[in-house]
């Protein structure tokens, strides 16, 4: 609807070149927005004021004369000016059926648009680190990432979706010494496990396993373990144990026997992690290892790209990016003094690799505490010789969990946290997705428990799905007296639609492909969630007012159009948020 308006004041405008307006209006300057007062009527356009000036007129002059030049269409029943120059459009009752006859029509493809022509986007999302099962902050940027891949295919967009697996650096070697203690403690050896390790009950089961795998292979006496090893807290510094420890591990193991260790954790992780996402309804095209891209020549490739652009230089021993002269606020270290990459080198090198293998548009879904690593990371690609553009960070904003009013603390490395998979078991994967959704991902998400699991209309969740399994009831009750459901009368009697409870619900879902085209660009998913919950309430708003099995055949098979076609755009929306639309409940 939005389009074929947008559409007729194109045509109207290209009558008034050469007298009103003197060059070509661009397309995109052209734009019809849903009317905030319905008494105004159902659409409005201000392009009348944004080209008042060029044209040498009033606002109100030029959009008189726009609405005078409008072609005819079955569409409206009249455009008028309104204000200071605004162009009000009321609808036709016809127009709002021929969007019912669309959802009708089209079925699961009823909102889905070609605006994003094609565009390749990355879209990486999640990417914790394999130490330990994800916790309910990973759940709201899974549920994100995913409803936002599937809003950009919606909308046209060639999408893939990619985990990267940060399976290098400390935290994965403080995983594996942790592993390895819990293998030690296994053994028998009273080893005392280390202040800064990774101590919740998944590492014991992976301690187990590699007991297992390996026997006593991998066994060391604690005081062999513990000799010349610092204190550890609350005597000394955590910190430079662990490290310690870490280095101990190495050398009594050798550099194979502590890659297995590494292996066997990085390996049941992982597969945990996958496990989660998938019962989660969350797939990747690809999982990208840190480690694979070390091994590629990656990273030396990025810093020789990097050194052949005049954008890297050395001091102090260091190597260094000149990122302040791309909009960070300082120049940046690449490699240290004692040539151990920093964490920023290989993320450049990824980026970098995303880039080449075609990708237009790279959006990353990070936690809120990386905010200050984007103007870094844009920098750097700049300096690269890529455009800052092409990078978008969605910065997911913390969770809390409240379970009657008290928040549940959390923390992972003391193993004091709630993981997916415990909130997936006692809400569902429904309410998981939905509760996640509901709130813009940049803003602070409370996830009451009790409501979540609540049947009654206070949850968003029970209302969206009860109004879907209501049109399947309705359904159910058709057969059970022996009617059906006939389209073709429905189709040629849709004026019977003429109350105002109808109207309400007609005019919710002819919104939808606009709001899909609203929440895929403006990146806001939460958006959906909030449309669903208005044309669910129109819904039950109509269900409570009206019979839908009535004598007369006409009124009876156009209602159950009706029905059937909000049916079919929750049933949609629902898919797109990654959630059931259940025939009862």
């Amino acid at each position: 609807m939005k389009t074929e308006l947008e559409e007729l004041l194109v045509q109207a405008l290209a009558s008034l070149q050469g007298t009103l307006l003197h060059a070509p209006v661009e397309r995109a300057a052209i734009v019809v927005e849903r009317a905030r007062d319905t008494q105004h009527g159902d659409y409005a356009s201000n392009i009348a004021m944004r080209l008042a000036r060029s044209a040498g007129r009033t606002p109100r002059e030029l959009a008189e004369a726009i609405v005078a030049a409008l072609p005819a269409s079955a569409l409206l029943t009249r455009a008028e000016v309104a204000g200071a120059g605004f162009i009000n459009f009321h609808l036709a009752s016809s127009a709002q059926y021929d969007t019912l006859r669309q959802v009708i029509g089209q079925g699961e493809r009823y909102g889905t648009s070609n605006a994003g022509a094609g565009q390749r986007v990355m879209v990486e999302f999640v990417s914790a680190n394999p130490t330990g099962p994800l916790h309910v902050g990973h759940g709201r940027q899974a549920a994100y990432g995913a409803t936002l891949a599937n809003l950009l295919r919606a909308t046209g967009h060639d999408v893939h979706r990619e985990y990267y697996i940060n399976d290098a650096g400390r935290q994965v070697d403080i995983m594996t010494a942790s592993v390895w203690v819990r293998y030690l403690q296994a053994g028998g050896e009273a080893l005392p496990f280390p202040g800064n390790g990774y101590r919740a009950d998944y590492v014991n089961a992976i301690g187990a396993s590699l007991r297992a795998a390996h026997g006593a292979a991998l066994h060391h006496a604690a005081a062999t373990v513990l000799a010349g090893l610092p204190a550890d807290a609350p005597d000394g510094d955590k910190e430079l144990y662990i490290d310690a420890l870490i280095a101990k591990m190495r050398a009594l193991l050798g550099a194979a026997a502590y890659e297995s260790v590494l292996e066997l954790a990085l390996a049941a992780m992982i597969a945990d992690i996958r496990a989660d996402l998938a019962a989660f309804g969350v797939e990747f095209e690809q999982w990208f290892s840190e480690r694979a891209l070390g091994r590629s020549g990656a990273v030396e490739h990025a810093l020789a790209r990097l050194a052949a652009l005049g954008q890297s230089y050395e001091k102090n021993g260091a190597l260094w990016l000149r990122t302040s002269s791309h909009g960070d606020s300082e120049d940046r270290v690449l490699v240290r003094a004692n040539g151990a990459q920093t964490y920023f080198a290989p993320d450049l090198a990824y980026h970098l690799d995303k880039r080449a293998r075609g990708f237009e548009l790279l959006i990353d879904v990070w936690g809120a505490d990386h905010h200050g690593y984007i103007p870094r990371m844009r920098a750097g690609l700049v300096a690269l010789g890529e455009p800052g553009a092409c990078l978008e960070v969605c910065l997911m904003q913390f969770v809390s969990l409240y379970r009657g009013g008290e928040k549940i603390p959390m923390g992972k490395r003391d193993g004091q946290f709630v993981t997916l998979r415990q909130l997936r078991e006692e809400v569902g994967n429904d309410a998981c997705r939905l509760f996640y959704l509901m709130r813009s991902h940049d803003q602070h998400l409370d996830f009451d428990l009790e409501l979540a699991k609540s049947r009654s209309n206070d949850n968003p969740v029970y209302y969206l799905q009860y109004a879907h399994a209501r049109v399947a009831s309705v359904m159910k009750q058709l057969a059970a007296r022996g009617l059906q459901y006939d389209a073709a009368v429905a189709l040629a009697n849709l004026g019977a639609l003429d109350g105002a409870h109808e109207a309400a619900v007609l005019t919710a879902i002819s919104r939808y492909p606009e709001l899909i085209a609203q929440a895929a660009a403006s990146r806001a998913p939460h958006l959906l969630v909030h449309f669903l919950r208005e044309l669910a309430q129109a819904f039950h708003t109509w269900y409570n007012a009206a019979q839908f099995i009535v004598e007369d055949a006409a009124t009876r098979n156009a209602r159950l159009a009706l029905a059937l076609g909000a049916q079919q755009v929750l049933r949609n929306g629902l898919a797109l948020l990654g959630a059931s639309a259940p025939e009862s409940m």
